[in-house]
């Protein structure tokens, strides 16, 4: 025995675990074995060795040895296969084994771990099982990571989406997508769509599409289209198993219905929803801004805000979360007074419902209600928002009907109609929608309802009632309303049950088409079982083939064993006329051919073809011929005697002579034979289309392809020449084949032809030939084709190369279309051969239904316009994939849902909507008439938009309309359209320019009469263009329907417009055959007239129709013909008579209202009466003429006799002014403007008389000319002010102010304008005169409140002028104002005085306080005379433009040279809103300003600018990119230099520097760093003075802007620039590389930063800037810092290098200033490391600075090793200290501090003199030194605050210490503070002890005693540096207690308060601030939020991050 199987022996002996781990192979190898064979022999899974072996698979399954390793997986099988569930326990272990040593190994091991994947899935291990495939595709080899995807992918095929859930699979695929390998992305896909099988095709797309490539989605488009079948689970798990029945069992049980198995495991419905993350939209909704925009008062920024929150919402899934608040805002904004707010509000509401579904049921019962009043709306885009959300709150389980009923009760007694119907059509859906089981629970509730709806008045609530009972009957049946349905009539009950049959009878055909047949479903799992697939990639298309697809219909109909039993002949008939041919031939040997042939065909012939000689094959050819054409019974034979020739002599024979005599024996035979089978085509074929490639024998070849054409027809010719040539090496086969196909096509035309497969022939084979000549030959044969098919040919070929494009125009020249002449040369024998099914004019047309899927139909519905944006464009490109030829089948829905775009609120989608319903009418061609349904009516109202591109769009539609069908089925819509009153007049014109060149190509069209009337009527539109445009297009109808046609119509013309066609008519010479109809008609209008007055009986509709309802029209019409006899007639008369008029009775019944009131019927009937009884006959007819002109006319008779009729027209004024508010309420300008024209004359004679209007005439005239004075026409506003100031010069201004006043209360913005302005005038000229009634003024003053930006700028010039007057006393007659309306009449009236001190129009109020004096002085006349001189001293009247203030539009008047600016506000608005050229002129006054303010020796002016700092240096900074883009378009850089120079002049002074807020100062230095980098910049005029320019600005800022912020800003910008915020247009180089140089610029500026941070360290925020080192350093992540510091990244060198200065300088100390960095957070932050490192570097080097006591940091004994050098460093800080101190208290507003500071510093340095310092100061101010001191020190003894401080006559104020502005005392100085907790906020833990009560912090922070209360969870580790920094601050505090209750106020780190300076803070930051025994500045900041983390810590808040 061999000492190897000596061991092998000896191993047995051993444990299990000893042998399977033994360190020799063979005997691991062995125990693997025999444990797998002592496995296979358990069959108990609950064997207790099954648990014994469990443990060890984890290490033997990672075997290094390959054999042992596949031994192990066999033992690891036989484990599986023979335990249960409970070997999950096991599963982590042993699947990451595998994972990492198994997929890589050889194919048997990755089977076998794929294999034992599919094991542990079916012991119900999936979620195990998928955790290891997230680590397997993880693997950077791409070999591990295909097995992985594959097991996968047998995971979700066998098992199914049940077991193994797509969820997490979907979220592995995106990364697999964009794997650099191609079989994981080809693997990948194929998963893809097995998930697409199981799920569907919708979910995963709209999951995983948007995570892909573009090329990646069309590849996976074109598979799905060839994934099929229905998927079901081929295995089960173990669970399942052992459920099953025996298989004979089952059998039985089942028969031979189907299984209920069958049933449960056909694919699952998974909800979408199920399968995406929620998303958290809460947060992100915080942060847009949207609380503060639903409260905007202007309607847009609303919007926005709404349009935010509902993007947000549009989401798959929302994270639940408190929307109360939200759900309240909402339900104000359905409300809004604007639609469009209303709208997105309601879109919201609906997007929240889909999201967050359940949860959000409560928000939506009480939102309902609101949703459901809100349906009274009658805009179509409300309603539509209205119904979608709603359907889909019931859809996402918000709402049931249960729960809804009293809300459907009370909405359907709603008194309108509209929110009946609407609410009962809800209902019907939700019923629709909903289970059978809940609608039987609610059907008693809701019957009655609809019942009672039932009876309503209107038909819609009716018929919304009958639904819903409809759709209750649909899901529950009749019986249980029977007994409620007893009640109906038998009208009502015949309608119901019709609409119950009709649902009944579309029911089944739903649930029949909706589940497949029995049999169709079991071939379907056959063909699906039937392949097995292990690999992903075997499912797509080019890896392996898929399973068949379902019987298509055809055949599903003809095989189905379901359908009707059909009789055994007929069947057999029918089965026999549709059995296909069988063309394709079986092997025959040549002995079977002879035994044939028997006495056929002589032996010696056979005998002689075989021979090797080839004259005697050339004889015997002949003889074979002489015998074939001597047959009598020759159909008998043909195919036997064509296998002979092809045989022998066969295809291959070398001489020509025979070939020639073998082509046309086979043509004889095929021309001769009665019937030439296509088996026999089929036989020849290939060797035919060979010769035709050899000259000699082409003509032959050709010749047998016709016979064969004639015989089975050449379409069966062409489709296997196809292949033929296609695959052929020879290319003359394929040239020549293509031009024997030409004279094909000429000989037999193309109706047997399948056109589609010869164009792709032709484009795929033909014209992509490398050949020329197959080219020349493909563009001859379309050519041809081009003669039969016209010019749509060349629709199929856009895709050619141009090139070839132009040669196919060419020959398609040569070959014009003949259409129907081009007559076939040849016709086909066979009756079997078919016809093209192409359309009418032969070309294929599309079968599109199965493209228009629901997901398509429902996106063209949805609330995103771009989901319905993308659904129109996915339409355009199916109409173009099938070459713009389509089928009408499927497309009815599609173009319902078109026509819901034509509808849509964004234009630009409707302009789509109409394009792409152009592009499918030009399509589908004349089917589009029976498809659209009346979609052309819709498309024509598109035409009433004001838009031209709109209305050419649209015009454009109606071109492929006429092109697709006839103009006449267009007509009736056209001349509906037209007399639509909603079609605009540039429409109307449109349309008819549009008719008019359509009619000119007809020369007889009788249909275009039923445009007559509409064209007649619009020739009397009060558009000149429609009126134009109308009278052509009647030409062109009256020329293309006859004369006779046309007078035949003539009856249904009424009115002026009968006048005008007569006319028309008169000019083609038949006015005399027209005299007589048109009295023919009028004697027709007055007898029925006459019969409408009495009543009569026998009237038709027609003639009642006939009838003008107005009398006084009617007469003017009956009177027109012989008008100017009457006139003459007449003229003898008076104009006016005044017989019979009583002025007094008529005004007596006027009721006298300030507001306007359109005249009533009854009014104007009056008026007419009136007018015919005073007027003259021939004025009143033409003044009550509907005929505009005729007005026109009468008014010019009535002004040239006003002179002497002025006592008659005083009389009836009253009449005359009722008709004058007639013709103001009418639209027509021409006479409008004439009546403008008019009225002055007649109040310059009435004023002539001295004539003043009455108060009736008054009442009757000044509503109406208040209300139209804001006309939409400039010229008639213009005449309309006139008029006013005329009238109320005439009339009185006490009493016209009422009616102005209402005039205030317009809904008309330009009414109100001119009202406002009117009170101007009227305060400005007549103040004594309404002086009693100024109180008014309050609403003037409330509009400057409104939204309309030109409105409060007429209220706000009105105020300024009633200021003038009035002076300060207008302030008591405005009432009570906002703040900010107070703010802008304060300003305003400042500009007022300044405006009346230039023009030395003295002070506001003078003028009529010296009227005030005179009325004491002089008595009531001098009163009198002095409002004259009042009136006279204010000069003429000025219309709004001239005494406008510029707001927002800025006059360019205004700004014409700096001097005139008198405002700073101003120059900043003309800076922001003006141009270019304009804003140089606001920049002047602004460094003007600036310049003074820097000269001002007290720094008043500068405080004044300090709170619009950051608003100017934001403007400038807008500017800079805006005028550096107008100079580099060639314009002068004048602009750029000013914009340069007034940022230079802000950032000298520090203090406005300072006040500069950080977002601006990002964007200015970005702007200002980019434009360094712009190339062009160079190029500019003066571009070096430019260039310094820019970087002495960036000095300047980098000098005196706030430190923090800057190297904030710097440190952030660091980060890759976006691209879209580089100037445009881009830099030639990639952005890549202007980052780097953009970076290398960011670089250079923090180095001059770092430089000096050892003399700035105490005047900057450390905590911010290690904010954001450690927010830069986190984003980057370590192996993103470890991959740059390897390429010496600058950016991040330049971090470290700030990093390492920062604790060079603070030492350990730096740890302290981490209170805005989470240190407590795991992992540790990236900057605690680096810190670390750097102390650790710097104390090794010793060049750290100290941070023990604070009191060592600075002054004294700093450095104990060199003292001199230390106590000079003292010095000269302390002297340094001392002048930043004295500079302090120079300034009245920190003079405060400054004494604070001092005294301080000599309780510190009692030894210091401090007056040494003082040697070159005044006396005066030494004196005031000593007086603070003593004071203070008074103060401190005392133990006040600092706030109590006194001091005794200040130089400036005093500083305000209790403004909330400013955070309380730090914690360490509160000995004799109490906290508030109202002032400042702190966290919970720090302001309360454990027990919830406010701590009161007193003394020290006892650092052990929070140590102590530490939680067990937190250890000491945490808080070292935290411990460390606040006991260094503390015991620093120990000497310095005595002056701890009058330290200064300083920022508390953590608070609100912003960084920017402000009032009272020092502007620039103390140097090197520090004290002997005191607390930093920058200590005091940190403690606060040390001791706030501390208390965190101590409650454990922060381990629970």
């Amino acid at each position: 025995m061999s000492e190897e199987e000596k061991l092998l022996k000896e191993a047995k002996k051993l444990p299990w675990e000893d042998r399977l781990l033994h360190k020799n192979w063979k005997v691991r190898s062995e125990a693997n074995v025999d444990l797998a064979c002592l496995l296979d022999s358990i069959t108990d899974p609950k064997d207790p060795r099954l648990r014994e072996f469990g443990p060890f698979f984890k290490k033997t399954v990672a075997d290094s040895n390959a054999p042992v390793q596949e031994k192990a997986l066999d033992a690891l099988i036989a484990y599986l296969r023979a335990a249960d569930a409970d070997a999950g326990r096991y599963a982590k272990e042993v699947c990451d084994s595998i994972v990492a040593k198994c997929l890589t190994g050889r194919p048997k091991t990755v089977e076998k771990a794929q294999a034992i994947f599919m094991l542990w899935v079916e012991l119900e291990a999936v979620d195990v099982f998928l955790d290891a495939m997230e680590k397997a595709i993880k693997n950077k080899v791409a070999k591990a990571v295909v097995p992985a995807i594959d097991v996968m992918f047998q995971a979700m095929s066998e098992f199914g989406s049940k077991v193994v859930l797509p969820k997490r699979i979907l979220k592995m695929l995106p990364e697999l997508f964009d794997h650099q390998d191609q079989n994981v992305r080809a693997s990948s896909k194929g998963l893809t769509l097995e998930l697409c099988r199981w799920i569907g095709k919708d979910p995963v797309k709209s999951i995983l599409f948007e995570k892909m490539r573009d090329t990646m989605k069309k590849e996976l488009e074109a598979e799905l289209v060839n994934t099929v079948g229905i998927p079901k689970p081929s295995r089960k798990i173990r669970s399942e198993q052992d459920k099953e029945p025996e298989p004979e069992a089952a059998s039985e049980v089942a028969g031979p219905g189907p299984s209920e198995d069958s049933e449960a495991n056909a694919p699952q419905e998974i909800d979408e929803y199920d399968l995406v993350d929620p998303v958290d939209i809460l947060t992100p909704l915080e942060k847009s801004g949207f609380w503060g925009g639903v409260k905007a008062a202007k309607w847009s920024e609303r919007k926005e805000a709404v349009a935010e929150l509902a993007k947000l919402a549009s989401t798959k899934k929302i994270a639940p979360g408190d929307f109360s608040e939200i759900c309240r805002t909402l339900k104000k904004l359905i409300t809004d007074v604007n639609i469009a707010v209303a709208v997105e509000a309601i879109q919201a509401i609906g997007n929240l419902a889909r999201g967050l579904r359940s949860h959000f049921s409560g928000s939506s019962h009480f939102l309902l209600p609101v949703l459901l009043e809100k349906l009274k709306e009658k805009k179509p885009t409300l309603t539509e928002a209205l119904t979608q959300t709603l359907q889909a709150m019931h859809k996402a389980g918000c709402l049931n009907l249960a729960d809804i009923i009293k809300d459907i009760k009370t909405a359907t007694k709603n008194k309108v109609p509209l929110v009946r119907s609407l609410t009962l059509n809800w209902v019907t859906y939700c019923i629709e929608t909903s289970i059978k089981a809940v609608v039987l629970k609610v059907q008693k509730d809701y019957v009655p309802i609809c019942m009672e709806c039932l009876n309503d008045g209107t038909p819609e609530v009716r018929d919304a009632a009958f639904s819903a009972l409809a759709a209750i009957v649909k899901l529950v049946g009749m019986r249980p309303l029977e007994r409620s349905l007893e009640k109906l009539d038998d009208v009502r009950r015949k309608k119901l049950s019709e609409m119950i049959g009709d649902s009944g009878d579309t029911a089944p055909s739903g649930l029949g088409t909706a589940k497949p047949s029995r049999g169709t479903r079991l071939s379907m799992e056959v063909s699906d079982g039937g392949l097995v697939r292990k690999s992903a990639a075997s499912m797509l298309t080019g890896k392996k083939a898929l399973p068949a697809a379902p019987a298509s219909k055809k055949g599903g109909s003809a095989k189905s064993g379901g359908g009707k039993k059909v009789e055994g002949n007929a069947q057999a008939k029918l089965v026999k006329l549709v059995e296909p041919e069988d063309v394709e031939p079986a092997e025959m040997s040549l002995e079977e051919i002879e035994s044939r042939l028997d006495s056929l065909i002589a032996s010696d012939t056979v005998s002689q073809l075989k021979s090797t000689v080839w004259k005697e094959r050339l004889e015997a050819i002949g003889s074979l011929k002489e015998q074939i054409q001597g047959l009598q019974e020759l159909d008998q034979h043909v195919e036997i005697l064509i296998r002979l020739v092809c045989t022998l002599p066969g295809w291959n024979e070398k001489n020509v002579q025979v070939q020639q005599q073998v082509l046309e024996v086979v043509g004889y035979i095929a021309s001769t034979a009665a019937k030439f089978r296509k088996k026999c085509v089929v036989l020849c074929l290939l060797g035919v289309s060979e010769r035709v490639a050899d000259i000699k024998t082409r003509s032959h070849a050709m010749k047998c392809l016709t016979a064969f054409s004639e015989a089975v027809g050449p379409g069966f010719v062409f489709e296997r020449l196809y292949k033929i040539m296609r695959e052929h090496k020879n290319p003359k086969v394929l040239s020549e084949g293509i031009l024997w196909m030409v004279t094909a096509v000429e000989d037999f035309g193309v109706s047997y032809l399948k056109l589609k497969d010869l164009i792709d022939f032709c484009k795929d084979i033909g014209l992509q030939s490398s050949t020329a000549a197959t080219r020349n030959a493909t563009i001859k044969l379309i050519g041809v084709l081009h003669r039969f098919l016209g010019p749509d040919i060349k629709v199929f070929l856009t895709d050619v190369k141009p090139a070839l494009i132009s040669a196919l125009d060419v020959e398609c020249e040569k070959n014009p279309y003949e259409g129907t002449a081009a007559i076939p040369k040849k016709s086909v024998k066979s009756s079997e051969s078919n016809v093209s099914a192409g359309g009418v004019d032969g070309l294929p047309r599309a079968d599109i239904s199965e493209k228009i899927t629901p997901s398509l139909l429902k996106n063209l519905e949805s609330l995103d316009w771009k989901v319905r944006l993308e659904s129109i464009e996915a339409v355009n490109k199916i109409v173009e994939e099938a070459n713009k030829r389509i089928q009408p089948n499927g497309t009815g829905e599609l173009l319902g849902a078109l026509r819901g775009r034509l509808y849509d609120s964004n234009k630009n989608l409707i302009m789509s909507g109409l394009s792409t319903i152009a592009g499918v009418a030009s399509a589908m061609g004349p089917p589009i008439e029976k498809s659209c349904k009346g979609i052309l009516s819709d498309v024509l109202k598109c035409l009433g938009d004001n838009k031209k591109h709109m209305r050419e769009c649209t015009l454009a539609a109606l071109d492929s309309w006429v092109a697709a069908v006839h103009l006449d089925k267009m007509v009736p819509y056209i001349a509906m359209a037209l007399m639509d009153p909603k079609l605009g007049a540039e429409g109307r014109k449109d349309l008819f320019d549009w008719l008019v060149k359509r009619l000119s190509g007809f020369n007889d069209f009788p249909d275009a009469v039923h445009l007559l009337k509409p064209a007649a009527m619009s020739m009397t539109d009060k558009s000149a263009d429609v009126r134009k445009s109308s009278e052509a297009c009647f030409g062109e109808i009256s020329r293309v329907c006859g004369h006779e046609n046309v007078m035949k119509n003539l009856k249904d013309i009424n009115g002026p417009a009968l006048g005008i066609v007569l006319e028309r008519l008169k000019l083609h010479g038949s006015i005399h055959d027209s005299l007589d109809s048109v009295r023919a008609v009028s004697m027709i209008s007055k007898n029925s007239s006459k019969v409408a007055r009495s009543a009569a009986h026998g009237q038709s509709k027609a003639t009642s129709r006939s009838v003008s309802s107005r009398a006084i029209p009617s007469k003017g019409s009956r009177m027109e013909l012989g008008i100017s006899i009457e006139d003459i007639a007449v003229q003898s008369q008076a104009l006016i008579s005044i017989k019979d008029s009583n002025k007094e009775e008529r005004e007596r019944i006027i009721v006298r209202k300030f507001k306007f009131e359109e005249l009533r019927a009854e009014q104007i009937q009056d008026l007419e009466n009136d007018m015919m009884r005073y007027f003259r006959e021939d004025l009143h007819r033409r003044l009550l003429s509907p005929d505009f002109k005729r007005q026109v006319d009468g008014l010019e008779i009535l002004q040239k006799g006003l002179p002497s009729v002025m006592k008659e027209i005083i009389e009836v004024l009253d009449v005359l002014l009722k008709w004058i508010v007639l013709r103001f309420c009418e639209s027509n300008t021409t006479c409008l403007l004439k009546v403008l024209e008019f009225l002055p004359d007649l109040f310059h004679w009435l004023r002539d008389v001295d004539y003043t209007l009455t108060e009736s005439e008054a009442a009757i005239f000044l509503p109406c000319l208040m209300e139209k004075s804001g006309h939409n026409i400039e010229k008639v506003r213009e005449k309309m002010r006139e008029l006013t100031r005329q009238v109320i010069d005439m009339y009185s201004a006490t009493k016209s102010f009422p009616y102005v006043l209402e005039g205030l209360r317009s809904k008309n913005n330009r009414t109100r304008i001119e009202c406002v302005d009117l009170v101007g005038i009227l305060i400005d000229h007549h103040a004594s005169e309404i002086s009693g009634q100024l109180k008014s003024l309050q609403i003037v003053a409330s509009l400057t409140a409104e939204r309309d930006g030109e409105i409060r700028k007429a209220a706000l010039n009105t105020l300024a002028t009633g200021y003038k007057v009035l002076g300060e006393d207008i302030w008591r007659y405005v009432g009570k104002l906002s703040d900010a309306q107070r703010s802008m009449l304060d300003d305003r009236f400042k500009w007022k005085a300044r405006e009346m001190d230039k023009r030395k129009e003295g002070r506001p109020g003078e003028a009529r306080a010296s009227l005030r004096r005179s009325v004491r002085d002089n008595g009531s006349d001098m009163a009198e005379q002095s409002g004259e001189i009042l009136r006279s001293m204010s000069g003429p009247i000025l219309a709004r433009e001239n005494y406008g203030y510029p707001e927002g539009h800025i006059d360019r008047h205004s700004m014409a040279h700096a001097g005139g600016l008198t405002d700073w506000n101003e120059a900043l608005d003309i800076i922001s809103f003006g141009s270019a050229e304009q804003s140089v002129e606001g920049m002047k006054y602004v460094c003007h300003e600036l310049a003074q303010a820097t000269d001002d020796p007290e720094g008043n002016t500068v405080d004044e600018f300090l709170k619009d700092a950051d608003r100017l240096v934001s403007c400038l900074a807008d500017k800079v990119a805006r005028t550096f883009d107008f100079s580099l378009a060639g314009a002068s850089s004048r602009s750029c230099k000013y914009v340069l120079n007034t940022l230079m002049q802000t950032f000298q002074n520090k203090r406005l520097a300072h006040a500069v807020k950080e977002g601006t100062l990002d964007c200015l230095i970005t702007e200002l760093l980019l434009r360094l980098l712009d190339e062009r910049v160079p190029r500019m005029d003066d571009a070096s003075q430019l260039l310094k320019a820019l970087n002495i600005l960036m000095l300047k800022i980098l000098d005196n802007a706030d430190r923090t912020s800057s190297f904030v800003v710097l440190i952030n910008l660091l980060r890759p620039l976006d691209p879209a915020r580089w100037p445009s247009p881009a830099s030639v180089d990639s952005v890549a590389t202007s980052n780097q140089k953009f970076s290398d610029l960011v670089v250079k500026c923090l180095i001059k930063l770092t430089k000096v941070l050892q003399s700035t360290i105490f005047g900057v925020d450390l905590d911010r800037i290690l904010q954001s080192i450690h927010v830069y350093l986190q984003e980057l992540g370590m192996e993103e810092i470890r991959r740059r510091a390897g390429a010496d990244d600058k950016p991040l060198r330049m971090v470290k290098t700030v990093l390492h200065e920062l604790v060079k300088l603070r030492g350990t100390a730096i740890k302290g200033h981490l209170s805005m960095v989470p240190i407590d957070s795991e992992p540790q932050p990236i900057i605690i490391a680096y810190i670390d490192l750097n102390l650790q570097t710097l104390a090794a080097a010793r060049m750290l600075t100290p941070s023990g006591p604070v009191g060592q940091n600075h002054w004294g004994d700093a450095t104990a090793n060199n003292p001199a050098p230390a106590m000079h460093s003292a010095d000269a800080q302390l002297k340094q200290e001392l002048a930043a101190i004295f500079k302090k208290i120079g300034d009245k507003q920190t003079c405060t501090i400054g004494l604070y500071e001092l005294y301080r510093i000599t309780q510190l340095y009692p030894k210091v003199d401090i007056f040494s310092q003082l040697q070159n100061a005044s006396e005066a101010f030494r004196t005031y030194i000593r007086d603070g001191l003593s004071q203070v020190e008074k103060s401190a003894a005392a133990g006040r605050t600092p706030s109590s401080l006194l001091v005794s006559t200040p130089p400036p104020a005093v500083l305000n210490l209790s403004s909330p502005k400013f955070a309380p005392l730090s914690p360490v100085h509160t000995n004799s503070l109490k906290m508030e907790p109202t002032n400042f906020s702190l966290p919970p833990s720090y302001g309360e002890d454990r027990a919830g009560h406010p701590m009161s912090l007193k003394g020290h922070f006892d650092v052990s005693i929070a140590y102590k209360r530490l939680p067990t969870g937190v250890s000491s580790g945490t808080l070292d540096a935290i411990r460390e920094r606040m006991k260094s601050i503390q015991l620093g505090t120990a000497s310095g207690n005595q002056v701890s209750g009058i330290r200064p106020p300083l920022y508390v780190n953590g608070s609100n308060s912003p960084r920017g300076q402000v009032q009272g803070i020092p502007d620039e930051p103390v140097t090197e601030y520090s004290t002997q025994n005191g607390v930093l500045p920058m200590d005091e900041k940190a403690l606060s939020g040390l001791q706030a983390r501390m208390e965190r810590l101590k409650g454990g808040t922060l381990e629970s991050r």
